[in-house]
């Protein structure tokens, strides 16, 4: 299949046909340097009027890689001048954000492919030896695109009826290494991750959600928790309409941890120190702790010698019934009956013949009664936001650790909120489209089979003569994202995704 060189070099690099491919330099190793320009004139930015050439400037954009070598855009930006002095634009510079949006380091297409990539959970160093750039660079790329998506996808935080909130470790910071720490807003109802705030305060969370529209705070029906004041605070300030859970697996947590301290604080007693393999309440310690069905035969008999062995008093088997009875209470299916056994098993717990540790916790169940009993109602957990956990820590594991809240923010919402790659949002450069520098359609339209096509080109160098060049056509074109995974020569079309948006905007 043979071609215009010109015009196939063109489809090659697949920028459009207001742009023109003025050099390719050929060498052995390193980036493959291609240098671009804009063929249009345009017209003053302020008076609408003819403007003169004013100098120009190169600059050195990476672009997606191409025939397995990474590609330098030198795109040489000419300086226009307006010759009327009224007029207050007086000089200004090319610019096309179909090629790479104003004081970027990367082409869109390729900030595009870095975005993609790193809501896949890649490493941004990975990506940015793949693309030849620096990790600064692809960073904030990946930033800059990856902001504009998520306020571009309204749609991630409509239709909430059950947020979830929980606690994070972001990262450490300091000759002391202190923990700072963050709050993830999940929608538990269908696993998203809507945002993570800085801080375990109840200001960060109630700021977020207050920032929501009143009839998204309306549809809000439940509000899911760990046993967290701050939380509760939350819950109560910025949706008081919304009922309160207290995550199950929290409050049985909590159980067990009553039952371990009332295991170490009576073998203490008995033997005068620290447990060992030998001792009876030590050799059960995980048996106490595993829930009652799935403890065997063998385990029952295990559990009832060594305990009348350790335990004289049968502070540990009380604390045990304890938690097993309210391990029982999220079993029982009618609202009224599970309610009034909590009630009936915090009074209890409160008697004067409990040890302090049932004691302490049959005043949490009371303090937390209404949250515990709300659970029967809507059968709603916090498991939805430690998956999102989970996630957020591979992201953190992948990177080795983070010191920018933001970008960490950016990488984590990617990877686990689930937004639309498909939507767009409006281009911030509005202005330099009317002046003629705005995307356009390529009028060279070529076939894309699913089979690689062979283009001969004539290389700009002289002295190289033909060379055949194996050019391989999009795999997925309904995928706008999945066509940057390609080299240069797919023939996409710019307009797939924002060319910036809000929160886009150059610093």
């Amino acid at each position: 299949m043979r071609l215009d060189a010109i015009r196939a070099l063109h489809a090659v690099v697949g920028l459009g046909a207001g742009v023109a491919v003025t050099e390719v330099s050929d060498r052995r190793d390193g980036p493959l340097p291609v240098g671009i320009e804009l063929v249009r004139r345009p017209c003053c930015e302020g008076c609408g009027g003819p403007v003169w050439a004013h100098g120009s400037a190169k600059v050195k954009l990476a672009d997606l890689p191409a025939f397995g070598r990474p590609v330098r855009l030198g795109w040489r930006k000419r300086r226009w001048l307006c010759p009327d002095g009224s007029c207050a634009v007086r000089t200004f510079t090319d610019q096309d954000p179909t090629v790479a949006p104003p004081r970027a380091r990367m082409t869109s297409r390729a900030a595009r492919h870095a975005t993609r990539r790193a809501g896949a959970g890649r490493a941004i160093s990975e990506i940015a030896a793949d693309l030849g750039a620096g990790w600064h660079t692809v960073m904030a790329a990946v930033h800059r695109w990856g902001a504009a998506l998520l306020d571009a996808d309204a749609g991630r935080v409509e239709g909430v009826t059950a947020l979830g909130l929980d606690g994070i470790l972001l990262f450490r910071r300091g000759r002391y290494r202190e923990k700072h720490w963050g709050t993830t807003i999940v929608d538990t109802r269908r696993g998203k991750l809507l945002d993570i705030v800085p801080g375990r305060s109840a200001q960060g969370a109630t700021r977020w959600i207050e920032a929501r529209s009143p009839r998204r705070r309306r549809r809000v029906r439940w509000g899911v928790m760990d046993l967290s004041g701050p939380y509760r605070k939350t819950f109560t300030d910025a949706l008081p309409r919304a009922r309160q859970i207290a995550d199950p697996f929290h409050v049985i947590k909590l159980a067990n941890a009553a039952v371990d301290d009332v295991r170490r604080r009576v073998q203490n007693e008995t033997t005068g120190g620290r447990g060992t393999k030998h001792d009876p309440l030590y050799r059960i310690r995980r048996l106490l702790l595993t829930a009652a069905e799935w403890v065997t035969d063998k385990g029952r008999h295990k559990l009832r010698g060594l305990l009348a062995a350790g335990d004289p008093r049968g502070e540990v088997r009380d604390a045990w019934h304890a938690k097993e009875t309210l391990r029982g209470v999220y079993r029982i299916p009618q609202h009224p009956l599970a309610v009034d056994t909590l009630d009936e098993l915090a009074r209890d717990l409160q008697d004067d013949t409990f040890s302090p540790e049932p004691d302490k916790l049959g005043r949490t169940l009371a303090a937390w009664r209404t949250q515990n009993a709300n659970w029967h109602r809507s059968r709603v957990t916090n498991g939805p936001t430690e998956a999102a956990n989970n996630l957020a820590k591979l992201i953190k594991r992948v990177s080795f650790g983070n010191a920018n809240f933001d970008h960490y923010r950016t990488r984590v919402l990617l990877y686990a909120g689930k937004p639309d790659w498909t939507c767009s949002t409006h281009s911030p450069h509005a202005k330099t489209r009317r002046a003629g520098l705005g995307r356009t359609k390529s009028r060279l339209r070529l076939p894309a089979p699913l089979r690689p096509v062979w283009v001969l080109l004539r290389h700009p160098v002289p002295g190289t003569g033909w060379r055949s060049i194996r050019w391989r056509t999009p795999r997925d074109v309904d995928d706008p994202l999945a066509r940057s995974d390609l080299h240069p020569g797919a023939g996409r079309d710019s307009r797939d995704f924002p060319a910036g948006g809000r929160g886009a905007q150059a610093p």
